[in-house]
């Protein structure tokens, strides 16, 4: 349920803090006191869109905060998130620029994923909701809702099927005719054969860059070992003098050794000298060549690149390759596996047919109980002589089904009702008042509220169109209703104010020239004032106060003996 909710500068409201209770929870005021404010405000936290004229006028920014405590608990994990026994704060910050921030107990979320957390557990029915009813869609969505709410096996198991059956069907335009599987051999045979003599290396093409620079710095390269060698190598080179250096050392050896110990190092330079000559000899020799070896590399650079441009890099070229035998392999044995997809797709076509015609039967079935629990309610809500059906259109024959199947079946239906004596059945659009309408959702609401984990139900306008007796009637739903679930209603009628279990009155008044809205928690004696008021008897009859007092206490009692 909605324990508490906090709001600052939305529309109206500079601060509101209000505490619900369980049960009833009832909101009145005049004609344009902001009781939709209050709507808006909830509309936020279970999701709903922000529009930035809704913030206060001169204010930069403002919040709505609410405090849920779900008692089966939240599926928080679900957008990953930690829940404490389903206790969570939502807080929802807006700003002038059109930005807001949505946060589930600290943690930043996206409005999707709120509304996702939401929706099992908030409703709020208000005049898009009763106009969204009319459309055939949400009737389609209500109906199954209803039947495989609890038993969603059978239609999971339906769309499982009908995917399958849709691979299989791709999979078999996707294989051709004969002709259009020889044209796709010989593309593959080219493709792979192409890959395969290319004969590319892994890290093939970096090696080649490097070769390429290396390459194309190839005449500096040869003038420095040129030069190299002939400092090294030369008449006067560093080896001619090394050796005369040596030469003279080996004369003085005997005197002692420290002279041989010079001697053994210079030596050792010497030998070292000698190599590093030689391999700067090979480099220089290697040199020979170097233009054919550019054109070379450059030439399968080129044909690496242009391998790369039509198949990928490396690891992508490996598996267009692996995925084109495969399919190669498929097409070479195309008629032979167009033959086992026929069967596959005969077969669960055959189970397809079986499958629709299972949800047919459950649907009828569930529509039935459907219309006779409606119309129960319905009369109950003062329309005894309505009558209610959803009428289905012929189901296909098994010959041509899958031209209408879904993933929800082949079935084409539509609610009808009549609403009086001597109407016909009509489609719901054709035919309800707002009146009737706000009945309708109402005896909706009482036999799907309790299909799912919905806690807190909130209504705008259920009582459109309706007054008196019809008034009375309405508000007894609406407390039977609230014995299993939280109910939040804005209404203008005393019948349903009386039926209250918590009352808050909201009002627009003036602060330092600026108009506000406030909302107060009724006692007792506010809401029999408030009953009183909205009879419009009050200041006009002495017995106003002593009938909205009768009211109160039938209302107590009558809740008091619901189960």
């Amino acid at each position: 349920m909605l324990q508490r909710i906090t709001v600052h500068n939305l529309a109206l409201i500079r601060d509101l803090e209000i505490e619900f209770s369980t049960g009833l929870n009832v909101f009145s005021g005049e004609t344009g006191a902001g009781k939709s404010i209050i709507v808006d405000s909830l509309m936020l936290l279970v999701g709903g869109r922000y529009d930035k004229s809704l913030i206060k006028f001169g204010a930069d920014s403002g919040f709505v905060e609410g405090v849920f405590d779900f008692k089966d608990g939240a599926p928080l994990e679900n957008i990953g998130l930690d829940g404490d026994d389903g206790i969570f704060i939502v807080t929802r910050k807006f700003y002038r620029d059109g930005r807001n921030d949505i946060r589930v107990n600290g943690k930043q979320v996206t409005t999707a994923m709120l509304r996702e957390l939401m929706q099992n557990y908030v409703d709020i029915y208000g005049q898009n909701e009763y106009q969204s009813l009319l459309k055939i869609t949400e009737q389609r969505k209500l109906l199954d809702y209803f039947v495989f709410k609890n038993d969603t096996k059978v239609l999971e198991s339906h769309k499982e099927l009908f995917n399958e059956y849709k691979k299989v069907c791709a999979d078999m335009r996707e294989l051709g005719d004969e002709t259009e599987r020889a044209q796709r051999i010989d593309i593959l045979n080219y493709q792979i054969e192409e890959i395969k003599s290319a004969n590319v290396g892994e890290g093939e093409e970096q090696a080649l860059v490097d070769r390429r620079h290396l390459l194309m710095a190839s005449e500096r390269i040869k003038t420095a070992l040129a030069e190299c060698v002939s400092r090294l190598d030369g008449d006067d080179g560093a080896s001619a003098g090394l050796s005369d250096g040596l030469h003279a050392l080996s004369s003085i050896t005997s005197f002692g050794d420290g002279y041989s110990s010079l001697y053994d190092r210079l030596k050792s330079v010497s030998i070292e000298l000698d190599d590093i000559t030689e391999s700067v000899k090979d480099e220089l020799d290697g040199m020979d060549g170097g233009e054919r070896e550019l054109d070379e590399v450059v030439a399968r650079l080129d044909k690496l690149r242009a391998l790369k441009a039509k198949y990928g890099a490396y690891d992508a070229m490996k598996k267009f390759l692996a995925n084109a035998e495969i399919e190669l392999d498929r097409a070479m044995h195309g008629a032979e596996i167009y033959g086992e997809l026929c069967d596959r797709e005969s077969a669960l076509r055959e189970k397809l047919y079986a499958s629709c015609m299972r949800l047919t039967e459950m649907r009828r079935s569930g529509a039935q109980v459907m219309r006779d629990r409606i119309l129960r309610e319905l009369n109950d809500l003062g329309m005894a002589n309505s009558q209610f059906e959803t009428v289905f259109a012929e189901s296909p024959d098994k010959s041509d089904f899958v031209k209408k199947v879904t993933l929800n079946g082949f079935d084409e239906f539509e609610f009808y009702l009549s609403p009086n004596i001597g109407q016909p059945l009509l489609p719901l659009a054709k035919i309800i008042s707002g009146g009737e309408m706000s009945r309708f959702m109402l005896a909706i609401k009482m036999i799907t509220g309790n299909l799912g984990n919905i806690e807190t139900m909130i209504f705008d306008e259920i009582d459109t169109g309706i007054s008196g007796a019809i008034g009375l009637c309405v508000a007894k739903k609406l407390a039977e209703l609230s014995r299993g679930h939280q109910v939040l209603c804005v209404t203008h009628l005393p019948q349903i104010a009386a039926m209250a279990d918590g009352h808050y009155y909201i009002e627009k008044y003036e602060n330092d020239g600026e108009t506000a809205t406030r909302v107060t928690a009724l006692d007792r004696s506010g809401m029999i004032g408030e009953v009183s008021r909205l009879s419009g008897t009050k200041g006009v009859s002495s017995s106003s106060d002593r009938n909205a007092t009768e009211l109160k206490d039938w209302s107590d009692k009558f809740k008091a003996e619901l189960k």
